[in-house]
């Protein structure tokens, strides 16, 4: 908690109500910094995660990754829109169809993932995202952890019920 309170300034609340379980906090932030040595760049982590937390309506999820986002990839993600670059819109729908198949995506959903230019690696990869950010998703939402005031700019509400989700 002490680093990412140093890399924050502030301990966000998402990271302190996931402290109840110190096992579950060692786990998230033991999985992120897996997943940042992945082969996946920056930005490809970031459509992964935002991808998923759309699909999961995880409010603080969403907030948090925006800004680490051009708006021209940010935006069309937290509408669920394609983003206009061909290679990062195909690693969104490869991880849509992730999420949709339980990781029981089809041969034409992978053959898609392969003609951007990506590698079975990096679809394994995509499985790793998953997996970490499942636990932060569902953990915020668990535990209703509200938007921290640095986030407040990023807000978003969820297009399907039209109402911020609340963690």
């Amino acid at each position: 908690m002490e680093a990412t309170t140093r890399k924050f300034g502030y301990l966000p609340e998402p990271v302190a109500r996931m402290a109840e379980s110190p096992e579950l906090l060692s786990t998230f932030l033991g999985n992120i910094a897996v997943f940042d040595r992945s082969t996946l760049t920056e930005v490809e982590r970031e459509v992964v995660v935002m991808t998923m937390a759309v699909r999961v309506e995880c409010h603080y999820c969403v907030a948090m990754h925006t800004p680490k986002l051009p708006g021209d990839i940010a935006e069309p993600l937290r509408s669920g829109k394609p983003i206009d670059d061909a290679r990062l819109e195909a690693l969104r729908q490869f991880t849509t169809a992730v999420l949709a198949t339980s990781g029981g995506v089809s041969e034409e959903d992978m053959a898609a993932f392969l003609a951007a230019g990506f590698t079975q690696r990096n679809a394994l990869d995509v499985v790793l995202g998953v997996g970490t950010y499942t636990l932060s998703t569902f953990a915020n939402r668990l535990t209703g952890a509200p938007l921290d005031a640095e986030f407040e700019p990023y807000r978003w509400e969820s297009h399907h019920t039209g109402r911020s989700a609340t963690g």
